[in-house]
């Protein structure tokens, strides 16, 4: 399927976004007209793509800056003060969406790429996001084809919503670093789209130990028991294949996914680590982070 991707400037065009966000999760907490005509005006990115006149999918970032650079491979900027880390300019992505008529035919990837040569041509190097841990096809778009990494996670970011999307949950979330001009993600964005996640090839990473290696109970998933000693330099970390749907069958299990990464997300984060690949196992109905050290553990 071939799409049409313009940029969106006219009052129009913003409505058609507003309904589009509206389709696609109901409508609570929309981003409104004003807000993407004020923001476009100010250096906000706004994509659209088009089957015909029809609106199939859109992404939405405006420009943001981090006041702590966690990008480990860069050097920091200091500031007249020793010390003293100046702001980072990114570009926080806040909306990707796809209307479900058009969901599996690579358009999230392809508003993404877009997105990314707009900020590129803006001079910048990095686009953030938030996006549920536990939500598989999110993480294998962001983690696997994107190649952005994760290093932090925040508790019940946008707070507990009605939304059937959350089931009531908190709505924790990773914060995603798409360092655009490095050579990683230039890597992970030519293997193209349709591969599935990237295989692990190295004996180490496959080898890596699992903090909570989970079992089938039934039709679900079950946690496994956290193992927070492990101090190598790569652990492994499971999750369930099947989160939307564990949240409409199986709330009281969803809420224990939820408050068990919880724990285990913020320990190794705190102890060094980042989220650098994902794999999923279907057959097993298992997704799996690979995280690694960003420095040796204390």
């Amino acid at each position: 399927m071939t799409f049409r991707f313009e940029d969106l400037t006219t009052f129009p065009q913003f409505q058609q976004v507003e309904q589009l966000e509206a389709d696609i999760w109901g409508p609570i907490d929309l981003v409104p007209v004003p807000i993407m005509a004020v923001t476009v005006r100010r250096g906000a990115v706004l994509i659209g793509a088009y089957d015909g006149q029809r609106l199939a999918g859109f992404v939405y970032s405006f420009p943001a800056l981090r006041l702590d650079n966690h990008d480990t491979t860069t050097p920091r900027r200091h500031g007249v003060d020793a010390g003293v880390v100046m702001p980072v300019a990114s570009h926080w992505s806040h909306t990707l969406g796809v209307h479900p008529d058009y969901r599996g035919a690579g358009l999230g990837r392809a508003l993404k790429l877009a997105q990314r040569e707009r900020v590129l041509a803006l001079g910048l190097d990095l686009i953030e996001w938030t996006y549920d841990p536990l939500q598989t096809l999110n993480a294998n778009l962001n983690i696997v084809t994107l190649g952005a990494v994760v290093e932090e996670y925040e508790e019940n970011v946008y707070g507990e919503s009605a939304s059937p999307l959350h089931g009531g949950l908190p709505t924790d979330r990773f914060v995603c670093q798409w360092w655009i001009r490095k050579p990683h993600v230039e890597r992970r964005i030519a293997r193209g789209g349709g591969g599935g996640a990237l295989p692990i090839v190295s004996h180490e990473a496959a080898a890596a130990p699992v903090v909570n290696e989970a079992r089938l109970d039934g039709d679900w998933l079950e946690c496994g028991i956290s193992r927070l000693d492990l101090t190598g330099s790569r652990v492994a970390v499971d999750i369930p294949a099947d989160f939307t749907a564990m949240l409409a069958a199986d709330l009281d299990r969803a809420r224990r996914w939820r408050l068990h990464t919880r724990e285990i997300f913020n320990h190794y984060f705190h102890a060094g680590y980042r989220v650098v690949d994902f794999t999923l196992d279907q057959a097993a109905r298992r997704g799996r982070y690979l995280l690694t050290t960003i420095r040796p553990p204390a």
